[in-house]
């Protein structure tokens, strides 16, 4: 099978790609339901040490500079309690913590959320995190840039391997609240 982005020498549909994937992850894919089936998720092998935006394009392909997504793990404060959400932004912008984040989470602050509490708390690797299996409870502020792309690449829950699916479906992810203006 070829990806329908990128240059990649292994892409699989991850129902096929389980075994590959850390638990919550694979979870979502065996509950998975909505407008895009679960055939339409791929799974494509990379190499760890390649993550970086700028080597990860360089050796996987240019159009996917502009067809990336990262997933980031925010904490809002407001009296004393702390939420937890996701936020998926294109890889070329950066997602605006104090200002569209925190209004959304009606939080008094918002903050990147330490590396072992985003770790802890989704059970995937750090620089892995994906928007696929993350708590149900959690807020996941999706930019609607990303929504728009027909193909998007996102992280698989560790630093190697990757998931291609049609930007639509993170809409229908569980708490998902597309946003404009998210990244910037």
């Amino acid at each position: 099978m070829r990806a329908p982005i990128g240059n990649f020498d292994t892409a699989r549909p991850a129902p096929d790609c389980l075994d590959v994937l850390v638990a919550p992850v694979a979870d979502a894919v065996r509950a998975w339901h909505g407008s895009v089936p679960a055939e339409q998720l791929i799974h494509v092998d990379t190499e760890p040490e390649w993550a970086d935006t700028a080597t990860f394009v360089e050796h996987y392909g240019p159009d996917l500079l502009a067809t990336s997504a990262n997933c980031v793990v925010v904490a809002g404060k407001r009296a004393g309690e702390t939420t937890l959400a996701a936020c998926v932004v294109l890889s070329a912008t950066r997602v605006d913590v104090n200002g569209t984040v925190r209004r959304q989470l009606g939080a008094r602050k918002a903050s990147f959320a330490p590396m072992d509490t985003a770790t802890g708390a989704t059970g995937m690797e750090y620089g892995g995190i994906t928007p696929i299996g993350l708590p149900a409870d959690w807020p996941l502020l999706v930019d609607s840039a990303v929504i728009d792309l027909p193909y998007v690449l996102i992280g698989s829950g560790r630093r190697r391997g990757k998931l291609i699916l049609p930007g639509k479906a993170l809409a229908e992810l569980p708490g998902a609240v597309v946003v404009e203006g998210l990244g910037s």
